[in-house]
C-alpha cells in the first residue's frame, strides 16, 4: 500500500510530529511505501518529496500569508502534482489547519483518494484547540458552533487579533470545507477525545472512527529498567497549559526532592527566573533532548510528572515513560486518567492543585522498594499491551483497509 502522510511540519516540533514520524517508520517497517507532503522549513528532515513542499504562510507577505492561512493555493497545486506523480492509495493528514489548509480537500475528491485524519487536539471543535479561554481556564462555552466567544474571551494566546483570526478560520472552514464531508475516517488518540468531539460535532458519529493510542519504538518486552536515580522528571513543551506553575509551586517547598525539566518553549525564561529568584537548587533545566540522551534521562527517573491544566489526549511523555518502566504522576483530566491507573501505574491529582501534587510526590518518594518495583513493572506491562508496535500497526492496517473497502 502506498500511503501519503501530511503534516504542517516535517521536523520534530512537538508530540504531533513525533507521532507523524513514528507512523511513517512503522508503516515502512511493515512493508508499506510512505510519501510525504508538508511545508518548507530549514529544519525539515530530508525526504524525496521536498520539492513539492509549499512555502509556509508565515514566510510570505502579510496579505499573501493571511490568504493562504485560510486557503493555501500553492499547497493545493503542489499536492496535485505530487499525487499525479506518486498515485497514493490513501492519504493520512495530521496537523494542517492554518498551514497546508483545507484547500487540499478538493484534490482528494478529484482523484478519489480516501482521506484519514488523526485528531491530535480539538481544532475541529474549538478555535483555540485547547478548550481554554484567555484567562487560562477550561472553557467549552462555544459548544462546537458559537465560536464568536473565542474573540470575546481572547482564547488564542490572550490576543484579540489572534482570536479573531482563529474564529474566522473556524467559520470559513465549517461553511465551505466542513470536515464531515471531506474526511473518510478519523483516528482519535483517546476515548476522551472521541467523546468530546462527538459531544460538540455529533455528525462525526457517522464517520468511521477508532481510538488508537500512540506507540513508541521504545517498547521492548525484554527491557529491564536501570537503577533509579531518585529524581522526578517533567518532559514536554514549556508552556502555560502544561502546568508549569503547578509544577514549580509543588517543588518549591520540597528542596530535598530533585526535579529535572526537559524541553523548551515560551515559559523557559519564566522558569529560569523562578529557579534563580527562589533559589530552587533542587530543580534542573536540561533543555531540549532527543534520541539516546533523552531515553537515558527518562529511564533513570523515579517518576514522570504530567501536571497539564488542559485536556491532554495521549501524552507521548507518558507513553515513553511507561515503555521504560517509569510510573507517572498526572492530573486527573482529559485522557490522562485512561492510562494512569491510580496506585497501579502511578498517581493522579486534581488540576491546578500543587498541594495534591506534593502529596503524590511524597507518596511516590517514600514508596517501599518492592512496591515501587511492582509499579514499574505494571507501567511497562501497560506499555507492552497498549503502546507496542504490533498492536498499533494491526489496528492501523485494519482501519486503512476498512476505509479503502468502503471507498
Amino acid at each position: 500500500m502506498k500511503i501519503l502522510l501530511i503534516n504542517n511540519f516535517h521536523y520534530y516540533k512537538g508530540g504531533s510530529e513525533t507521532v507523524y514520524f513514528n507512523m511513517a517508520k512503522i508503516l515502512q517497517k511493515y512493508g508499506h511505501e510512505v510519501i510525504f507532503f508538508s511545508m518548507q522549513h530549514e529544519k525539515n528532515i530530508r525526504c524525496d518529496q521536498k520539492s513539492y513542499f509549499p512555502l509556509s504562510p508565515d514566510k510570505l507577505s502579510k496579505i499573501k500569508g493571511g490568504v493562504r492561512y485560510f486557503y493555501n493555493y500553492s499547497a493545493k497545486k503542489n499536492l496535485e502534482e505530487l499525487i499525479q506523480q506518486e498515485k497514493p492509495d490513501i492519504a493520512h493528514v495530521h496537523l494542517f489547519w492554518g498551514g497546508i489548509s483545507p484547500s487540499i480537500f478538493s484534490v482528494f475528491k478529484k482523484y478519489d483518494i480516501p482521506l484519514v485524519h488523526t485528531a491530535h487536539d480539538y481544532r475541529l471543535v474549538c478555535p483555540a484547540y485547547l478548550f481554554r479561554n484567555g484567562k487560562g481556564e477550561l472553557c467549552e462555552i462555544c459548544q462546537g458552533k458559537h465560536f464568536w466567544h473565542c474573540i470575546i474571551n481572547r482564547c488564542s494566546k490572550g490576543s484579540y487579533i489572534q482570536s479573531i483570526i482563529m474564529t474566522m478560520e473556524m467559520y470559513f472552514r465549517n461553511t465551505l470545507f466542513n470536515p464531515f464531508y471531506n474526511f473518510d475516517g478519523i483516528i482519535f488518540v483517546s476515548e476522551f477525545s472521541r467523546n468530546k468531539h462527538w459531544q460538540f460535532f455529533p455528525k462525526l458519529r457517522n464517520l468511521n472512527t477508532i481510538v488508537l493510542y500512540n506507540y513508541t519504538p521504545l517498547v521492548d518486552k525484554n527491557y529491564m529498567k536501570p537503577s533509579n536515580e531518585g529524581y522526578f522528571l517533567f518532559l514536554g513543551r514549556l508552556s502555560f497549559e502544561k502546568g508549569i506553575t503547578t509544577l514549580i509551586n509543588a517543588f518549591s517547598t520540597i528542596p530535598d526532592i530533585p526535579l529535572k525539566i526537559v524541553g523548551n518553549g515560551p515559559e523557559e525564561n519564566f522558569l529560569k527566573e523562578e529557579i534563580r529568584d527562589k533559589n530552587l537548587n533542587n530543580i534542573e533545566l536540561c533543555g531540549y533532548k532527543v534520541g539516546e540522551e533523552l531515553t537515558n534521562i527518562i529511564s533513570k527517573a523515579s517518576f514522570m510528572i504530567v501536571p497539564s491544566i488542559c485536556y491532554e489526549n495521549n501524552p507521548m511523555s507518558i507513553i515513553e515513560a511507561y515503555s521504560l518502566g517509569v510510573p507517572v504522576i498526572g492530573t486527573n483530566l482529559g485522557g490522562i486518567p485512561e492510562i494512569v491507573v491510580e496506585g497501579e501505574t502511578g498517581f493522579t491529582f486534581s488540576v491546578n492543585s500543587y498541594k495534591e501534587l506534593q502529596d503524590c510526590i511524597y507518596k511516590a518518594f517514600h514508596l517501599e522498594k518492592n512496591k515501587y518495583e511492582k509499579m514499574c513493572q505494571k507501567a511497562r506491562n501497560f506499555a507492552v499491551k497498549y503502546f507496542s508496535e504490533e498492536q498499533y500497526i494491526n489496528k492501523l492496517n485494519q482501519f486503512y483497509c476498512t476505509i479503502l473497502n468502503k471507498k
